[in-house]
């Protein structure tokens, strides 16, 4: 991956395991490479306001051995974001309601604006 561009992203989690991918899902092999022209790379101007932890950098894992190729490894990921995509709806609306329940409540309170 190409830590300088800006669409890369890191998470370190409590158990040690890192997390390196493009926040645009524009790498089909993360975290171990991009596209060779990649058109959506810009590079990372200034990390203004970022936390960063030690300055050791934890390499990253070697690629793995696999017999699978780029497009049958694209073909699970999409059967997998399909089977998500099954389950959202459900989600969304949940989420909607709740939403509007909530708006509701707000709404039902003192507005100093009116009289």
């Amino acid at each position: 991956m190409r830590e300088e561009c800006k669409h890369f992203q890191s998470r370190t989690y409590a158990s040690g395991e890192v997390a390196r991918f493009c926040v645009l899902g524009n790498a089909p092999d993360q975290p171990w490479s991009c596209p060779e022209n990649c058109l959506t790379y810009e590079r990372r101007l200034a990390d203004v306001g970022w936390s960063h932890g030690s300055l050791v950098k934890r390499s990253v894992e070697p690629v793995p051995e696999t017999s699978a190729s780029v497009d049958e490894r694209r073909e699970l990921l999409n059967a997998a974001s399909d089977i998500v995509n099954a389950v959202a709806p459900e989600l969304f609306e949940e989420r909607r309601r709740e939403l509007d329940e909530r708006e509701k409540r707000d709404r039902r309170g003192w507005k100093f604006w009116q009289r």
